[in-house]
């Protein structure tokens, strides 16, 4: 018998005897959403910020409206669009070999995560690379670094320390916004909620998952704050 179906475990709650571990599933379902979304976006983002500032006219033109249409429209619409838009492609999707991606709810929300989030790092990132003072390039130039190595050992790690505390937000932002996976069928933390509350209708359950959720934010915001303390401990505010 697993842990969470040990008689009594909860504190005498029914729902949470009865749906516990269809819950916890949830919860990991939606920390790997929240976690590989963020990490891909990071990326994804960062190289987005990058062909903005100093790609071609064109490049920039094209990231500016990714991040437009992205950051400009709600998740749930983009989920939607994913799921239920590009599925009615099936045949293209077959011909391509990758219908096993878009009939799959797990990994229409993932992608549509990814690129939520990596529109509003894209952003961050552009800011913070923005707020570093031009004397630090021209100083890296009067050493004779090329710009990559200029970008690289220069100006991204200041812009990162000036990027940290955004980079958390989003983080925080985005666990609250993984809810509305649920409403393509995934079994996530609220979908597993959803389904509890059908079946018991017990309004408790609802209160219970904004326990964690709850919970999660704030052991992420704790993490933030010494990570960042830690990272900016050498930091002279003026």
């Amino acid at each position: 018998m697993r842990w969470c179906e040990q008689p009594g475990y909860w504190l005498g709650s029914e729902v949470l005897q009865n749906y516990g571990c269809r819950m916890a599933t949830g919860l990991g379902i939606t920390l790997q959403l929240v976690a590989i979304s963020v990490s891909l976006g990071c990326i994804i983002g960062l190289g987005l910020a990058l062909a903005r500032l100093y790609g071609p006219r064109w490049v920039g033109g094209v990231v500016t409206g990714y991040t437009t249409f992205f950051r400009g429209t709600p998740l749930l619409c983009q989920l939607f669009l994913v799921y239920y838009g590009l599925g009615q492609l099936r045949p293209f999707w077959q011909d391509v070999g990758l219908w096993w991606f878009f009939r799959e709810p797990y990994w229409c929300a993932l992608f549509t995560f990814t690129i939520n989030t990596a529109a509003y790092q894209c952003e961050v990132f552009r800011g913070a690379i923005q707020s570093i003072g031009k004397g630090q390039f021209e100083g890296a130039q009067a050493l004779g670094l090329h710009r990559i190595a200029t970008l690289r050992h220069v100006i991204l790690p200041q812009a990162m320390i000036v990027a940290l505390r955004p980079l958390g937000n989003e983080l925080i932002v985005m666990i609250k916004s993984s809810s509305v996976a649920s409403l393509v069928t995934l079994f996530d933390l609220m979908g597993s909620t959803r389904l509890a509350f059908s079946r018991s209708f017990d309004l408790s359950i609802y209160l219970y998952a904004a326990l964690i959720y709850l919970a999660m934010v704030e052991i992420i915001r704790r993490l933030w704050d010494v990570m960042e303390k830690r990272l900016t401990r050498h930091v002279v505010v003026r």
